[in-house]
């Protein structure tokens, strides 16, 4: 660690002690990283995994953590065959543990429901919301500056071509935001913790790592005497299959997709109404960002307001909206890319809101009776990002994406495909009662003919 004695220890449940420096402390008490308490890392999945209330504050906090453990094993591996690797000096451990501090201080509450299901905003990692909290006038920017990291730590955090960015070597970035790295080995370890799921991802994996001088890429060395070091191969697996459990049993839940989309669905009414912009979200948390939504809401008019605070009540409350119908990729894969073309592309909204209408007419005139629908449809991106690590493999030149061995590894190209297949398409209603909510159900699968609805409404919810 350098200065031995300026530094103070945290103790985490998921790692024990964790210690940070006096500087990463002046970091940590900015008002921009104490927000970060009130955002839950798995935003709404408490719904479903009661003890899911653990927050982007201590993911932060766990990701220097495991960033010091691979800068750790990167050093003693350089130490014992420095041939065509690099070490990572104490100034760069600095600057990487800085930025690691700071990788998700961007994040808007529910942001990967708004972001990502409705395209309303840009992603959190887009440079400008950087760029507006590390504003020398802020906090933040204030500290940033005084420590002399701004620009380094800017550096790491977005994206080569942004403005103002400076070239820095790739391993500062893939260290904390690879595919393997330590934001998600922190994820893992912490979101099982916290699940209760009982699902370990070995920590020896950390010291696997190495820099390739050549290209300054880290990677996996999976080569030992010119063999295949399956050990390491089948840990990166497991742990890539960890990564798809989770996906599966939490991060794609459906109570979770539905109370993230009742919340993007009232923050696109505001949007809509020209009521909201991203700026009123982005200093708020979880719990103040419903206020604000409430807020804006009754100053947006009757109807709009009612629409908007029954979204809201619906979530604190957690009267989500049923499925009426799921048509999940895998019995659809001749159907996909025209749902996508049609309810998630840009300039899909006005298609979405033509149909949710149709629905609701429809269902009226068959039943007298009023219902709300969302369609909810996801960007095409369930890919399993992570098989892009690099690795070393025996008898191949230089270090190559993990994903370019997918003929060699079946477990991997399983995984893609299965990950693929997580991808389903909902028609949410409020319906409750199951006469209605069939009736809904055999309207909506009318509007969508070409597509294969795989539920039975009246199952177990």
């Amino acid at each position: 660690m350098g200065h031995s004695k300026r530094f103070s220890v945290l103790r985490d449940p998921v790692h024990g002690d964790v210690y940070l420096t006096h500087e990463e402390l002046r970091v940590l008490d900015t008002p921009e990283m104490q927000r970060l308490r009130g955002i839950k890392q798995l935003g709404t999945a408490y719904l479903v995994y009661p003890g899911a209330v653990h927050t982007r504050f201590d993911h932060s906090i766990g990701t220097v953590h495991v960033a010091q453990k691979m800068i750790e094993a990167i050093r003693l591996s350089f130490d014992l065959d420095p041939a065509g690797s690099l070490s990572i000096s104490e100034e760069e451990a600095r600057v990487i543990r800085i930025a690691a501090l700071l990788h998700d201080v961007a994040h808007i509450p529910h942001g990967h429901s708004i972001e990502d299901q409705d395209g309303l905003f840009e992603r959190h990692d887009t440079p400008y919301r950087f760029q507006r909290l590390f504003d020398p006038a802020r906090p933040l920017g204030k500290v940033l500056r005084e420590l002399g990291v701004y620009e380094d730590v800017f550096s790491i955090l977005t994206e080569p071509g942004t403005e103002g960015r400076r070239e820095v070597p790739a391993y500062w970035s893939q260290l904390i935001g690879g595919t393997i790295a330590a934001d998600i080995l922190d994820y893992l370890a912490r979101d099982a913790y916290f699940t209760g799921l009982r699902l370990e991802v070995d920590p020896r994996v950390t010291s696997y790592f190495k820099i390739d001088r050549a290209s300054g890429n880290l990677y996996i060395d999976l080569a030992k005497h010119a063999l295949l070091r399956e050990d390491i191969l089948s840990e990166i697996v497991r742990m890539l299959e960890a990564r798809y459990y989770f996906s599966e049993r939490v991060y794609y839940h459906h109570a979770k997709v539905c109370a993230g989309a009742l919340v993007a669905r009232a923050v696109e009414e505001l949007v809509g109404a020209e009521a909201l912009r991203e700026e009123d979200l982005q200093d708020q948390t979880d719990a103040s960002v419903l206020d604000v939504l409430d807020r804006t809401a009754r100053d947006a008019g009757r109807e709009c307001a009612e629409r908007v605070l029954d979204l809201t009540d619906r979530v604190r409350t957690r009267r989500l909206y049923k499925r009426a119908c799921v048509f999940p990729r895998y019995g659809n894969e001749s159907a996909q890319d025209s749902l996508i073309e049609r309810f998630f592309s840009p300039g899909a909204r006005a298609t979405r809101t033509q149909t949710e209408a149709r629905i609701t007419d429809l269902v009226r005139s068959a039943t007298g009776r009023d219902v709300r629908v969302i369609i909810y449809c996801p960007a095409r991106r369930m890919q399993l990002k992570e098989a892009r690590i690099h690795v070393r493999w025996p008898g191949v030149k230089g270090v190559q994406p993990l994903s370019g061995f997918t003929d060699r590894v079946p477990r991997l190209s399983d995984l893609e495909e299965s990950y693929r297949n997580l991808w389903k398409f909902y028609v949410f209603t409020d319906a409750e009662d199951p006469a209605l909510l069939a009736k809904v159900q055999e309207i909506a699968r009318g509007e969508f003919q070409d597509a294969h609805d795989g539920y039975e409404v009246g199952g177990a919810s």
